[in-house]
């Protein structure tokens, strides 16, 4: 049997990359919220409100990540032996929920605005200015927050730098908006346009809810990760027959859990002195591996086994989801 260390060396510095992430997003965002609020109702443009509106969301997200990188800093104890890496997990999907509700207000008072019966007034020229500003700086907001998702493994930080990609687009279709009403000097048209920001922002909620959801179901792994677990115990001379084998992602590191058959003649230590080369080679082909737990088994063994998955089950799930390969123990 092997066994990794939970704690790993690299988790309070991911806190800190994760940290400084959230003080760039937070500094970023509150300058541009301020701004575009503040010429949102100056000019007289929905689109731009709202668009400050969802800059103001990204303010109260960067403030959830300084609070989850202390969180996640935390090594693991007692009450939680697994680590408080979930934290980032739970943040993300809280992050959707805000997300998708700032996109349905936003929708619901543009469409009031349209049907009040009250002739909008064309925007003033400041809320272009404006747009284009935001544009090139929820960019550059959007870059790092990626290369500091690179940096830290962090589904969260991608998850905000996919948001912030997509305030881009938002921004470009306030922009496209307002352009129109300018030139056509049509009101309404601003409100449609805060319409399709609305449901642009809805949709990325949906997208990061997905997938933080994947994470909390221990789901999402796909079968090329099973089969490159499976590779490395081919790989290593004396293991055979991987199976119960179960992957799942905490904040971005992988937890596995296997069985491998080994000659029932060998002693305890070469046994383990195979496990442990199982986990070397796992680790050189699968990035970001903190734990794994290897159980040695005499080859033959005909024990009943439940979950987790066996190569057969890997083959024939390659073009779906996986399936277990193991019919489940009863109770």
């Amino acid at each position: 049997m092997s066994e990794s260390t939970l704690s790993s060396p690299g988790t309070a510095a991911r806190g800190g990359i994760i940290k400084t992430a959230a003080m760039t997003a937070l500094a970023g965002n509150l300058l541009l919220a301020v701004l575009k609020i503040a010429v949102g109702i100056y000019s007289g443009s929905l689109a731009v409100l709202g668009d400050g509106i969802d800059s103001s969301v990204d303010v109260l997200i960067a403030l959830m990540s300084l609070v989850v990188s202390v969180v996640i800093s935390r090594p693991a104890d007692a009450g939680h032996p697994w680590g408080h890496g979930r934290a980032e997990t739970v943040a993300t999907a809280v992050l959707s929920f805000i997300l998708f509700f700032a996109g349905a207000q936003l929708i619901l008072n543009s469409i009031l605005s349209l049907f009040s019966g009250i002739t909008r007034e064309v925007p003033a020229k400041e809320a272009l200015y404006i747009t284009v500003v935001s544009i090139a700086g929820k960019l550059i907001l959007a870059w790092s927050q990626y290369l500091f998702s690179k940096k830290a493994a962090s589904a969260m930080l991608r998850a905000n730098a996919k948001n912030m990609a997509a305030d881009v687009v938002i921004s470009l279709g306030v922009l496209g908006g307002l352009g129109l009403s300018l030139f056509l000097n049509i009101g309404a048209i601003d409100s449609a346009a805060a319409i399709l920001v609305g449901f642009w922002v809805i949709k990325s909620a949906v997208g990061i809810f997905i997938e933080a959801n994947s994470e909390l179901m221990d789901g999402g792994s796909g079968a090329g990760s099973y089969q490159a677990v499976f590779d490395a115990v081919h790989s290593v001379p004396g293991a055979g027959r991987p199976h119960r084998t179960r992957m799942r992602r905490i904040a971005g590191f992988w937890d596995i859990d296997m069985d491998i058959e080994v000659d029932p003649k060998l002693t305890v230590y070469e046994a383990h002195r195979i496990a442990a080369q199982v986990e070397r080679a796992i680790k050189e082909r699968i990035e970001g591996v903190y734990d794994i737990m290897i159980h040695v088994e005499p080859a033959g063994n005909t024990e009943t086994e439940g979950f987790g998955l066996c190569e057969d089950a890997v083959d024939r799930a390659a073009d779906g989801p996986p399936t277990g390969g193991q019919r489940p123990q009863s109770p």
